[in-house]
């Protein structure tokens, strides 16, 4: 049963960006496990019903390619896939929580269906109303986006903004709210999700 997410949880983060190290982890690894990933598994494991199975990503992180070699990750993630490459998103971090969804990453051929869908002057359209609904109800969007016009696309394209992404989001930063460690939490990472979904039945029905 969810019953929140602690204050120790956004604690637990702030600290570990000051020390972001083995001796620190290994001294809080209780605090994580109790504070941060019981709370984030049993918040999905509630919407599942609803939404799907969420993966929940692991702490660490994978250095071997990486400039930073810090070992663990500043914030805890889950993502529900609804299909590849699109779907719902919740974190919690040093600044509290953070609630998402849609088109994350993507291979270069669901990057053109992304673009002929927005191309087209009924399916660009419904995007264009999604996209405004979601601001009107304070969702920032964002994902990665191409400086200039991708190409085959005029720099007039009327929708040349959306076009120009390779990912495509809609999120909200919550913060540390008084209700963050209450039940109540489920009820707003459930009500954003719901506002979102518009957003990844689109995207669902283009990569399907």
């Amino acid at each position: 049963m969810f019953t929140g997410i602690p204050i120790e949880a956004l604690d637990f983060y702030e600290d570990l960006a000051a020390d972001n190290s083995k001796t620190f982890w290994t001294a809080h690894k209780e605090i994580y496990d109790t504070a941060v990933r019981a709370p984030i598994t049993a918040l999905v494991t509630e919407l599942e019903a609803e939404f799907g199975t969420a993966k929940i990503f692991r702490p660490h992180r994978d250095v071997r390619f990486a400039k930073d070699k810090s070992p663990y990750k500043t914030a805890q993630g889950a993502v529900v896939h609804v299909n590849a490459g699109s779907g719902y998103y919740v974190q919690i971090d040093a600044a509290g929580l953070y609630v998402g969804g849609g088109f994350y990453s993507g291979e270069t051929a669901q990057i053109a269906r992304f673009r002929a869908a927005v191309d087209d002057s009924s399916r660009g359209a419904e995007l264009v109303e999604i996209l405004a609904a979601l601001e009107a109800k304070k969702f920032r969007i964002g994902g990665d986006k191409l400086k200039t016009a991708p190409r085959g696309f005029a720099a007039e394209h009327p929708r040349i903004d959306i076009l120009r992404h390779k990912s495509l989001t809609a999120g909200r930063e919550f913060g540390a709210p008084a209700w963050l460690s209450t039940p109540r939490t489920v009820k707003e990472v459930r009500a954003s999700w719901n506002a979102i979904r518009p957003l990844v039945d689109w995207l669902g029905d283009i990569f399907a």
